[in-house]
């Protein structure tokens, strides 16, 4: 009975279409409700990257960070929302605040320094201070954006070439699913939206891709070797002999990034989170909206329907 993989079954029978008229529309509010979570309400919640600030990381030999009285101090420089978090064994923390636009950055982390070695005791170490002025987060936004998009559209013009041009529309329109869905959990959980944001959701593009590609590749070579297949039925044959793949893949990743999150500290908890949403959404597109769009552009013969009885041929 070891190892446990050999209880899949090594040939499954599933029927992932007829399920796509309904999960489509589902999908479909879950974008729009996204977009509008992302753009209006709550919004995103912009780390210092993209709306400026300071992050200063510092600690404390020989103690716990006390961050009680780190607070406090912070507290007295009015800077308003001041974030002070522990990472690591509990003696580093970083400290987060807004730079007011009339203020030398230099001269404030010197007196957010003062204050807090006063708080924390004179022994305390920077090791960290970063600090990014609103001109310079606008153009880290915008520069993001725009990594996100072209990775797009250099993905289609892959599967265009690698494939056709329909499955070119598939795989774009999955990765949107994936990408705008991940924006609209973001916006919900207020998980701070930074560069490292970006980076996560760039891997998750990949994996999505990846993922789609194993499945188109599987549908072309059916669509040669099965030429009176409907195509509904081919592609429930296709997403079922890749379905072995995708079970050891993708609970592999997943026990991987929640040891990240659990044990990586605050600035990998984000980016593991992310990227677990990801890795589920991007397995769904690439099952429910990549592969189904394809029953848009059917070029066979054959009606495009449900049969109530898939020919699926033996082994």
């Amino acid at each position: 009975m070891w190892p446990l993989i050999r209880l899949l079954p090594a040939k499954t029978n599933f029927r992932y279409v007829r399920y796509a008229k309904v999960l489509n529309p589902i999908s479909i509010l879950l974008v729009i409700g996204s977009l509008y979570a992302a753009i209006f309400n709550p919004g995103l919640n912009f780390g210092i990257d993209f709306k400026g600030g300071t992050i200063l990381e510092l600690t404390t030999p020989g103690r716990l960070v006390d961050l009680g009285a780190a607070r406090e101090s912070m507290g007295s420089l009015g800077l308003g929302d001041v974030q002070v978090q522990a990472f690591g064994d509990g003696r580093s923390a970083q400290v987060r605040f807004q730079t007011p636009d009339n203020a030398n950055p230099a001269q404030l982390v010197d007196r957010v320094r003062g204050v807090l070695r006063t708080a924390l005791g004179q022994d305390v170490r920077f090791t960290r201070t970063d600090v990014v002025g609103p001109k310079v987060s606008g153009e880290l936004f915008r520069s993001g954006l725009m990594a996100l998009g072209f990775a797009i559209v250099l993905m289609m013009a892959y599967i265009w070439f690698r494939f056709e041009f329909r499955f070119g529309l598939g795989a774009v329109a999955g990765l949107f699913h994936d990408v705008i869905l991940t924006f609209g959990v973001l916006a919900i959980s207020q998980l701070e939206f930074s560069l490292t944001t970006i980076a996560a959701i760039l891997t998750i593009i990949g994996y999505s891709m990846n993922d789609t590609v194993v499945v188109f590749d599987r549908i072309r070579e059916n669509l040669v070797k099965y030429k009176r297949m409907p195509m509904a039925d081919l592609i429930d044959l296709s997403v079922n002999e890749t379905f072995s793949r995708t079970m050891i893949t993708g609970p592999t990743a997943i026990m991987a990034l929640v040891g990240l999150a659990v044990f990586g500290g605050e600035t990998l908890y984000g980016f593991s989170i992310i990227i677990i949403f990801g890795l589920v959404c991007g397995t769904y597109s690439s099952i429910y909206v990549g592969a189904p769009l394809l029953l848009l552009f059917n070029k066979r013969p054959d009606k495009v329907e449900i049969s109530p009885n898939p020919v699926i041929p033996k082994p």
